[in-house]
């Protein structure tokens, strides 16, 4: 319960950034249909990430269980009973190495998991509960990359020979080294050489490039996304999240990153606050987080919707 407290704490604060920030005015809204999928006992939901095929994998913000389900079937299923005390937030699957990287929000931590056993692999303390908000992560060929709203700084994993190694801290310079705000560095992607990451900031609703050597950052231009929490990257397409939006905000970004050109907003009546998505070929599969029945949310059913990207 003391854990419970602690995360509303600081969920409650990212809501306040994500109720205070403005929408976009003058955006085009998408048609299509969409479809949910329930997480069978859910107390709460935030991340996703896409497995082999149409597999996707999604966390339980409460109770840190992990789902296993399939979006062209429209099932999905406990996978992982976590250990007590543990919290799921982003998450993402390394198909190399059969491992999957758990962000743990307020608890500091990071959790690694064996996608094919659920066997919990390593646990990672990355700061210190109160003073540190581990959010969300991404995959480079070299390791995982974690956010941290509460600091200007990114923690990585090495894995070397499958194998996940010693943590160690990136601080941040220029425009995402910001905390101001009361949440700041939020989603994570990377691109597929891993040269370039892309960070999202909640409290500034803007995208911003990271060289993840030297930790240097610099704002995308033309980039405007209040409530912004998780992004999916896709080549030279990327789609920001905005929580308390509603809505999924598609861009095509400059060859360098350095901008992007807005291009259509994709919206659900299924949407009730998503926070993060997994992109499947056509489809995009978004989190349910419903905070906007309270911190910890009391909804009884939570599900991901599957909508056009």
């Amino acid at each position: 319960m003391h854990r419970l407290r602690h995360a509303a704490r600081w969920i409650v604060a990212a809501l306040v950034v994500a109720t205070l920030a403005g929408a976009s005015p003058g955006v085009a809204r998408a048609t299509g249909r969409s479809s949910v999928i329930v997480l069978p006992g859910a107390r709460g939901a935030e991340g996703i990430t896409a497995g082999r095929g149409s597999t996707f994998y999604a966390g339980d913000l409460v109770e840190g269980d992990i789902f296993r389900g399939n979006v062209r079937r429209g099932t999905a299923e406990r996978f992982i009973d976590a250990p007590a005390g543990r919290q799921a937030l982003g998450m993402v699957a390394d198909l190399r190495h059969d491992l999957l990287f758990v962000a743990g929000g307020p608890t500091a931590q990071a959790y690694v998991y064996d996608l094919r056993s659920g066997a919990s692999v390593a646990t990672y303390q990355l700061g210190t509960a109160g003073t540190a908000f581990i959010n969300d992560v991404a995959l480079t060929r070299q390791g995982a990359w974690f956010t941290d709203s509460l600091q200007g700084r990114l923690h990585f994993v090495p894995v070397v020979h499958g194998v996940p190694g010693a943590a160690r801290i990136l601080q941040l310079s220029g425009p995402a080294a910001d905390t101001s705000g009361q949440f700041n560095l939020n989603g994570i992607q990377a691109t597929a050489d891993g040269r370039t990451l892309v960070v999202a900031h909640s409290g500034n609703g803007a995208l911003y490039t990271v060289n993840p050597r030297t930790g240097a950052s610099a704002q995308i231009a033309g980039v405007n996304v209040p409530n912004v929490d998780g992004i999916v990257l896709s080549g030279r397409h990327l789609w920001a999240v905005r929580n308390f939006a509603n809505r999924i905000d598609r861009y095509r970004l400059a060859g360098d990153l350095s901008s992007g050109v807005f291009e259509r907003a994709i919206t659900s009546d299924f949407f009730q606050i998503p926070t993060t998505a997994a992109r499947f070929g056509r489809t995009l599969a978004a989190v349910n987080a419903k905070f906007d029945t309270g911190v910890p949310p009391t909804a009884t059913q939570f599900e991901v919707v599957l909508v056009r990207a």
